[in-house]
């Protein structure tokens, strides 16, 4: 036997078997890094769900009393820039449009505030070192520098928000339908206490939040931290609903909020991320990036052309094929190159909503239709998205 393998292996071409384990490696390589993002985000989905099956988002919900249509755009806007910053944008979008659920009734301005909090989280998380995946990549690998892309792009990111929203104030007008109690609870499907809605809601929030500080501590991937999250959020909802009825213990249980994932929207961001690592393996991203380098040559059109090919094609491996393009010799740390593709490739996803995984998230809670968004928020984004690198370049 020992020798027929050493025959068989000996009769195959080494170029093939090269071939063979470069392409092997490449597909583990992104199987797991496409997984890990998958596991964070049906972990985070299953915590919003969790905090939703119990009314918890009540607690803010009750507190908002504007229906004023752009007054409520501007709110949730801003809170969703600046809770990008703090946590990541994917989870902010989450995050938030859950709560647009509880808020707002009708289809098309569930729609048009959806798409706004893609753009805000992407504005949010582009100047924050832990706010967005692309400007961690740049952050670990020493392009960039902590104080110095806060302090760059604070104001690019602020006008890529504020552009979009001052033109929607013009065109905007009217009340926000709020959804009833009897719809809540219809959602909701089971009565809570407020000692509960207010427990879930603290807890789901702690839980979301400690993930990058889990992450910082121990080095650890995200998703090891949300499925811990998780997992400490199950103990204790079994521990509080233990004194109900089996079939009330059941539908508010970690394991019934599995049921209402959006299964289809997740296989949906696999096939994506699997047709990009398809590309990023083949070297047409690597490829396209030097084409752009001898073509084009200025690093701001360079850098806007990236922003706007991150819209189609997920800005990760975009980043990554700039990274290993341009050493650090040749633009050195907290180079105008380095902060301008982290503004970029941050915001310019927000153009179609599958640029990014916050539109992903987006798309998968609130059922946003890719025809629809490409209609009625492309425009805004990629005001905010142009207007942003101007302010750069004047600033710079």
């Amino acid at each position: 036997m020992p020798a027929f393998q050493t025959l068989t292996a000996s009769t195959v071409p080494l170029p093939h078997r090269d071939t063979h384990e470069i392409l092997n490696h490449a597909l583990f390589e992104h199987l797991g890094e496409i997984a890990g993002i998958l596991f964070f985000l049906l972990g985070a989905m299953t915590i919003v769900e969790l905090v939703d099956v119990h009314n918890g988002f009540r607690t803010i919900t009750d507190h908002i009393a504007t229906t004023d249509r752009v007054k409520l755009l501007w709110i949730i806007s801003w809170v969703s820039f600046f809770l990008s910053s703090g946590l990541d944008n994917l989870t902010t979008a989450i995050i938030m449009c859950a709560l647009i659920r509880r808020i707002i009734k009708n289809k098309e301005n569930v729609w048009l505030f959806g798409g706004f909090v893609v753009i805000s989280a992407n504005a949010g998380g582009a100047w924050s070192p832990i706010g967005d995946v692309t400007t961690i990549m740049l952050w670990i690998g020493g392009q960039v520098s902590t104080f110095n892309i806060m302090q760059a792009l604070a104001l690019p990111s602020l006008i890529n928000l504020l552009a979009p929203l001052l033109v929607a104030t013009f065109y905007l007008r009217g009340q926000v339908e709020a959804p009833t109690q009897a719809d809540n609870l219809l959602h909701a499907k089971i009565e809570t206490t407020p000692t509960e809605q207010v427990t879930m809601f603290a807890l789901g929030g702690v839980g979301l939040v400690s993930v990058p500080f889990f992450k910082s501590l121990t080095h650890y991937p995200p998703y090891m931290g949300i499925l811990l999250s998780v997992g400490l959020i199950w103990i204790f909802t079994e521990f509080l609903h233990r004194d109900k009825e089996d079939e009330k213990k059941q539908g508010l249980s970690v394991a019934a909020m599995l049921h209402r994932i959006d299964t289809p929207s997740i296989l949906f961001f696999l096939g994506i991320l699997l047709a990009v690592g398809a590309l990023d393996t083949s070297g047409h991203l690597r490829l396209l990036a030097t084409g752009l380098d001898s073509a084009v040559g200025n690093i701001y059109l360079i850098n806007t052309l990236i922003g706007l090919l991150s819209s189609i094609v997920d800005n990760v491996p975009l980043v990554a094929a700039a990274m290993g393009m341009y050493p650090i010799t040749q633009y050195p740390v907290d180079h105008d190159f380095w902060n301008l593709l982290a503004y970029c490739a941050g915001t310019g996803g927000s153009i179609l909503i599958i640029g990014s995984a916050a539109g992903v998230a987006s798309m998968g809670i609130l059922k946003i239709d890719f025809i629809w968004y490409l209609k009625r928020i492309s425009v805004y984004a990629l005001v905010g998205y142009l207007a942003g690198i101007v302010v750069y370049a004047l600033l710079n």
